[in-house]
């Protein structure tokens, strides 16, 4: 597709019976032997991958050397919703390597659950570092600092040891050199590759060896969703449902999927709607082939609209 061309409808907005509007984006399913089969858009055009460039980024700590497992190596991973476990493994993350949560350069931020939100401002709570649903990954990368004897202060800088581990660990896993270099929304060096990369960055990550960095990061947020997102997300509803599959989401609506045998999908709608997230995802994984989980693919994908306070349309996916 050319830059000015204008990239395909993943997603229709029906209100009653009318299409009052639609979301546009790009889109790309691999066979299990990690061949494009099927795509929409442009998935070979660059993106910044946000959240999802998560389990390459936590791959860095254990290159890096910190001997961390299990579900904190998930939470290394995550978008957490701030929910109570999720702060108690931050803090013990970060209390293995001697900090505290002054040590985070996450911005101050309200949980990324609606609810988490609501019950911390209902009980006179406010912003803070730790609730950031990055905090996980910024604590895991703090304590890796620590055990090599590398500056705390400037972990975030590019050019810091635990940045060019991340940037290697994400160009091996894409197998692309990244096209741009930004600031992700923690503050974060953010790198731009492509959705096809992305899909096969993961697929990767769930066909790597036993013992590999890959393996090991893709196992322990297979093995505890919850502390990947949280006991309310998509994501831990996709991983605990479909077994083997490693799911994560990024902000601006993007997405990326993996299968145990290979099978993968990514995809950014383009206005980075998060209400178009789920219908897409579902009929990716319906087209990918994904069965036994179809109340969960449901749930996924509903997205009704709403008119004095009843269902009124919905937001469904036009692929």
């Amino acid at each position: 597709m050319s830059q000015s061309a204008t990239p395909p409808v993943l997603a229709e907005v029906i209100r009653s019976g009318f299409t009052e509007g639609r979301h546009h984006g790009s889109l790309v399913l691999l066979a299990a032997d990690g061949s494009v089969e099927f795509a929409l858009g442009d998935p070979d055009a660059p993106v910044f991958p946000r959240s999802t460039a998560k389990p390459f980024q936590a791959m860095a700590t254990l290159r890096a050397g910190l001997a961390i497992e299990g579900e904190l190596l998930a939470l290394a991973a995550s978008s957490h919703s701030a929910e109570s476990f999720h702060l108690d493994g931050v803090r013990a993350i970060l209390s293995s390597a001697g900090l505290d949560e002054s040590a985070l350069r996450t911005p101050a931020d309200l949980p990324l659950d609606e609810t988490e939100a609501e019950l911390l401002l209902a009980a006179g709570g406010r912003r803070a570092p730790i609730l950031m649903d990055c905090s996980g990954k910024h604590a895991g990368w703090l304590a890796a600092c620590v055990a090599n004897g590398w500056d705390t202060e400037t972990y975030l800088d590019p050019a810091h040891p635990i940045q060019e581990l991340a940037r290697e660990a994400l160009a091996e896993g894409t197998g692309e050199t990244p096209a741009h270099t930004g600031v992700d929304g923690c503050g974060a060096p953010l790198l731009a590759v492509t959705l096809t990369g992305l899909a096969r960055g993961y697929r990767r990550l769930v066909l790597a060896g036993e013992g590999t960095a890959q393996r090991r990061v893709a196992d322990a947020m297979r093995a505890h969703p919850e502390y990947v997102a949280g006991t309310r997300r998509p994501d831990t509803l996709l991983m605990r449902s479909v077994p083997g599959a490693l799911s994560k989401m990024g902000a601006e609506a993007v997405q990326v999927v993996a299968l145990a045998d290979g099978r993968a999908l990514a995809f950014k709608i383009d206005d980075g709607s998060e209400r178009a997230r789920g219908p897409v995802l579902a009929a990716a994984l319906r087209r990918l082939g994904v069965t036994g989980a179809d109340d969960a693919v449901e749930r996924i994908g509903a997205a009704p609209l709403f008119g004095g306070g009843a269902p009124v349309g919905e937001v469904r996916a036009a692929f």
